[in-house]
């Protein structure tokens, strides 16, 4: 089974969006980036910020798209084209409404479910079948609601309860890094 050797976190770029919803994929990312010593550098033939970094053994690429969230499919399919990396290699970290806040999934391929960078991404690549990590940010209760919703902050007790979730999906990076995707499943959904 193959591992991962990209992993990228979808959010929106400036500090006017930095504490919102929509940004749990960068908080991953951060996080990733912290706890396996890389440092993300902005290139411009990226639309991002890339860096690198090793987990067990495995090289891995860590990359923080600079482009909107609309638009997170021109950054992440550069990586892929340019490191000739097949979609399978991909793990994309993304706020998931159908989630509550705390809960986070592992899941390869699937639709978009109307979210905007999944959309994009699977535009550019032309295919559904890379891994998501989808983190729950919960869901306003109303679909007219969503967009104000996910461009807000977290309410503390959310925020918290996304960065336990990260915190968890932190936990089982090495196995994913690996393809080892069921055990890492077992235990991020158990």
């Amino acid at each position: 089974m193959p591992g991962v050797a990209l992993v990228a976190g979808l959010g929106n770029p400036g500090p006017r969006y930095e504490q919102t919803r929509h940004n749990a994929g960068f908080w991953f990312l951060d996080g990733l980036a912290e706890a396996c010593g890389a440092v993300l550098r902005e290139e411009s033939r990226f639309h991002g910020a890339l860096g690198q970094c090793r987990m067990d053994g495995r090289n891995l690429r860590l990359l923080r798209p600079s482009t909107f969230m609309n638009h997170s499919g021109r950054s992440v399919a550069a990586v892929a084209r340019y490191f000739d990396l097949p979609a399978e290699d991909l793990l994309v970290a993304h706020d998931d409404l159908d989630l509550p806040p705390g809960t986070v999934r592992l899941k390869r391929g699937g639709g978009h479910g109307g979210h905007n960078g999944l959309r994009d991404i699977i535009a550019h690549l032309g295919t559904k079948d890379f891994l998501r990590l989808r983190i729950g940010i919960g869901h306003p209760g109303h679909r007219d609601a969503v967009v104000d919703y996910v461009l807000t902050r977290p309410r503390p007790d959310e925020r918290e309860a996304i960065e336990s979730g990260i915190r968890r999906a932190l936990e089982v990076m090495p196995l994913v890094v690996e393809g080892r995707l069921e055990a890492a499943m077992n235990l991020l959904h158990g």
